[in-house]
């Protein structure tokens, strides 16, 4: 599952984080995740327990928020958000359209716990 391999590296990174502020658990993770990012949210939740057991992030709920496939359009330069299998302009239907959003996996947001960490 590529998802697995996903959320493992994701956890690199929020422990890295967690580390650099001192913090002793992390309790929430925000994830952006387009539709053209090559990752099916479900299988990223499914994996998520699998693959934060045992770190810092054990305990942290996995938040996804969804970005739009969004184009600029080469011909008459407007902005469209499109199905993710029809990337043409949705104003005058050119095909020669520049991907604004949606092949995004980000991390957006940890929110760290740090109380009682006085060291």
């Amino acid at each position: 599952m590529h998802e697995l391999s996903v959320c493992l590296s994701l956890l690199r990174e929020v422990e890295r984080i967690a580390r650099e502020h001192n913090a002793g658990r992390v309790t929430k993770i925000s994830v952006t995740v387009g539709p053209l990012s090559g990752v099916e949210p479900p299988l990223l939740e499914n994996a998520f327990p699998i693959a934060a057991a045992g770190t810092v992030a054990s305990a942290a709920t996995l938040h996804l928020d969804f970005m739009p496939v969004r184009v600029t359009c080469g011909e008459c330069g407007k902005e469209s958000e499109v199905p993710a299998n029809r990337l043409v302009c949705e104003h005058c239907g050119d095909w020669r359209t520049q991907l604004l959003s949606g092949d995004e996996l980000m991390l957006e947001r940890v929110v760290l716990d740090t109380a009682g960490r006085g060291d």
